[in-house]
């Protein structure tokens, strides 16, 4: 991977892979709930939505579309909590197609009034969409809980009531604020010519006007909570009780986070885990039972997903937190060695795409200020001992910091309250 710096204090990440046939170009901005005030949740989804509107080169979303399309390419965007990222995929041979669509709406989009209160109401639907998905209501449940007095507790998406307040010239602002040089980066990736890009990219951001970011907000520790303090429910009446149980944990910087996420590896990636073997083989209770970790800037989170029959949550609850339980136990050499060994698999192969290429180095640097190579991870990942888990699992799962979030045919907290003891 080459950096390059332009003279405007544009970050362009280079990243060349011989032997693929596409390329990738996504453009990183420091944009999401981090970066908002309470009144203005959601603007940058919505911005996000209105740079495909129409841009100076593309005045409509058709012939934006259509550029990509046309050459059988894949146009899309992301916000999240930390970060915004438009990418196009092509064939290679289209590379400075791809470049100028995605610089000229990002960086001149021209938010035609009428286009955007059209998109205003694609966007109040995409919010009425999350209440016919449990699973995502128990996502974000639990992230309340999580992050109760924090933009990261709430909807990346926003309300419909903020949504609604977000004016077409404040949006317009804050794309100017936010999308900067030096707020930004572009990450290319596949089969390029990394000179020729840069020139491309050079040429295309010459006439960048733009303001003055907003930092991001730093994370807000909870107070202690209990009993009913650390559940959330939400009475909807569904045919299978969506149940996330969560737990604070590390940070995108910490140096235990590659134990932690061998820890979380173990509890529940993959069909030889803990908990799909114990809930889905040996029992039945579940199709879908799988953790994860989340690991931003200054936080993370353990998060369990389950799929179950209301008549068996309490069951399934009992033994998720069982299985929690048992990891301040440790793990076993072979144990250890089968889920790094999982972990590194899964890394690499990922990486064969140049989408996760110009992902993988784009989002690290933007938020981390540079890139870990795959060479550096594996070797993170490597030096990871049982001694290095146990103690990981012994700070972190603990009984006192456990979350609830269940979603389904259920009417009160209390219930629950038992099952959050190892």
């Amino acid at each position: 991977m080459q950096q390059t710096v332009l003279s405007n204090g544009l970050r362009v990440l280079t990243i060349e892979m011989a032997h693929s046939r596409s390329a990738t170009v996504s453009f990183y901005a420091g944009a999401g709930a981090r970066y908002e005030p309470p009144q203005d949740a959601g603007i940058s989804h919505f911005v996000e939505h209105a740079c495909f509107k129409g841009s100076q080169g593309r005045p409509t979303p058709e012939q934006i579309s259509e550029a990509i399309e046309g050459v059988g390419g894949v146009l899309n965007a992301g916000t999240d909590r930390e970060l915004t990222v438009f990418y196009a995929k092509v064939p290679a041979a289209h590379l400075s197609l791809a470049l100028d669509v995605i610089l000229d709406l990002t960086i001149r989009p021209v938010f035609d009034a009428e286009a955007f209160e059209k998109e205003r109401q694609v966007v109040l639907e995409e919010l009425a969409m999350v209440e016919d998905q449990p699973g995502q209501l128990a996502e974000l449940a639990l992230d309340g809980l999580l992050w109760p007095a924090d933009p990261l507790g709430r909807d990346v998406a926003g309300t419909p009531e903020t949504v609604r307040a977000i004016s077409r010239a404040g949006a317009a602002a804050y794309r100017r604020n936010q999308y900067t040089p030096a707020n930004t980066l572009v990450s290319i990736a596949g089969a390029i010519d990394a000179e020729a890009a840069i020139e491309t990219v050079t040429a295309s951001t010459e006439d960048w006007d733009f303001g003055a970011p907003t930092d991001w907000q730093r994370a807000v520790a909870p107070k202690q909570r209990e009993g009913t303090e650390r559940i959330a429910v939400r009475n909807k009446p569904t045919e299978q009780a969506n149940v996330l149980l969560g737990l604070p944990g590390l940070s995108a910087q910490h140096p235990d986070r590659y134990a932690f996420h061998l820890l979380t590896s173990a509890l529940g990636e993959g069909m030889s885990s803990r908990l799909f073997v114990e809930l889905r083989e040996r029992r039945g209770l579940a199709y879908d039972v799988q953790a994860y970790a989340t690991h931003l800037r200054d936080t993370g989170a353990l998060s369990i997903y389950l799929g179950v029959d209301p008549a068996n949550v309490h069951e399934a609850i009992g033994l998720t937190v069982r299985e929690l339980g048992r990891l301040r136990e440790g793990v076993s050499e072979a144990e250890l060695t089968k889920v790094r060994e999982y972990t590194k698999g899964r890394m690499l192969l990922g990486l064969e795409d140049t989408r996760a290429v110009s992902a993988w180095f784009g989002s690290q640097t933007l938020l981390q200020e540079r890139a870990r190579s795959v060479e550096e991870v594996i070797a993170k990942l490597d030096a990871v001992t049982r001694d290095d888990v146990a103690r990981v699992a012994g700070d972190l799962v603990r009984e006192e910091q456990l979350l609830l979030a269940v979603v389904g045919p259920f009417a009160s907290a209390e219930p629950f309250a038992a099952l959050l003891r190892f």
